[in-house]
């Protein structure tokens, strides 16, 4: 296993990072793509065998069962000072006034629910799940830095926010002297490359590492164009129907057909010529892969050993066409405007 420190810390996390999504109590969470317990504990093992220090969870996936899940895993499987444990908040846990948000008293009992879900006594890296349109932006960035020097958090990040926002907010903490953000964790992928006007260059500049989610396009890049939705969770991902709309589709189906050409010519798998274009890209520190069988494990960190040629890039990157952003979007009725805006595209149902 590679490592690699994050952003400007002195921080050594795994090229790969595990994303807990897919861990969670069905009845919870996802009822089709969502792995038990006993399902889940093999694959955080083999992960923690293979190398693998870094894995992301948040306290929202499967109201707050992956985070159990992970943290008796870890326990059982790990050193805890081995490892490194990041979540999230913002979104709902729970219905009525303070129930969601980065308000202080949100960030407050978060935190310390999470740390009992996940039974440790800190988290590695907290990160705001989306901005929180609701709250002012100093209440929030005070409140990360207090629990920051209350050591219940070592590092901050963010996720997926429009980059004069996060450039807003690395400006407000540098100000005023509080903990900064050190990671940025954002949707990035041969099929999603908005960010690289933005928000990629701006974190090269402060020194930010970005973990990607949805490295693989929700599987899209890892199988061939007609096997969109091929697996449980890519026949049931209504988000994914967002993200990855028709507009899109004939230069997706000629990146997707690429990395195919690619895959079979070296004789390895489409996920792994997928994850190596990634790792081009020096901003990214890790992409996070939700594993649900211990060979994806397998093929991502087989990507590490692959270095794509320069022809091979241009075979890659030469279809892609500008698409819409949703990722920095925090407010779903700001997103609804925009959707209700682009021809041709119909919500998915929920």
């Amino acid at each position: 296993m590679n490592y690699i420190k994050l952003g400007k810390t002195g921080l050594d996390v795994s090229r790969i990072a595990i994303g807990a999504m897919t861990y969670g109590d069905p009845k919870r969470g996802h009822p089709v793509w969502s792995l038990p317990e006993e399902e889940s504990r093999p694959l955080i093992r083999h992960a923690i065998e293979q190398g693998i220090n870094f894995f992301d969870t948040a306290n929202m996936y499967s109201q707050g069962t992956s985070e159990e899940i992970l943290g008796r895993a870890l326990k059982d499987f790990a050193n805890r000072d081995d490892v490194v444990i990041a979540t999230k908040l913002r979104h709902p846990m729970r219905p009525g006034p303070n129930g969601k948000g980065l308000s202080r008293k949100a960030i407050m009992t978060e935190i310390d629910h999470s740390l009992r879900r996940l039974g440790t006594d800190y988290v590695d890296l907290y990160q705001i799940h989306r901005n929180d349109p609701d709250t002012p932006l100093e209440e929030t960035l005070e409140a990360l830095h207090d629990i920051v020097k209350a050591g219940k958090v070592r590092y901050l990040g963010a996720s997926s926010m429009h980059a004069w926002e996060f450039s807003k907010a690395l400006h407000l903490q540098k100000a005023n002297g509080w903990a900064r953000f050190v990671s940025m964790q954002d949707h990035y992928n041969l099929l999603a490359r908005e960010e690289e006007r933005e928000m990629l260059p701006l974190c090269r500049d402060e020194g930010i590492g970005t973990i990607v989610w949805s490295p693989l396009a929700r599987g899209r890049l890892a199988r061939p164009w007609g096997d969109a939705k091929a697996t449980a969770r890519s026949g049931n991902d209504p988000f994914a129907d967002m993200l990855y709309t028709q507009l899109t589709a004939e230069s997706d189906s000629a990146i997707i057909e690429a990395v195919g050409q690619i895959a079979e010519r070296r004789g390895v798998t489409r996920a792994q010529v997928a994850l190596a274009w990634l790792r081009r890209n020096p901003v990214v520190t890790a992409p996070l892969v939700g594993a649900s069988k211990p060979s994806q494990i397998d093929d991502a960190i087989a990507s590490l050993a692959i270095t794509l040629s320069e022809e091979e890039v241009r075979l890659l990157e030469t279809p892609y066409t500008p698409r819409y952003d949703f990722q920095g979007i925090s407010d779903d009725r700001e997103l609804q405007r925009i959707m209700a805006r682009i021809p041709g595209f119909s919500p998915p149902s929920a």
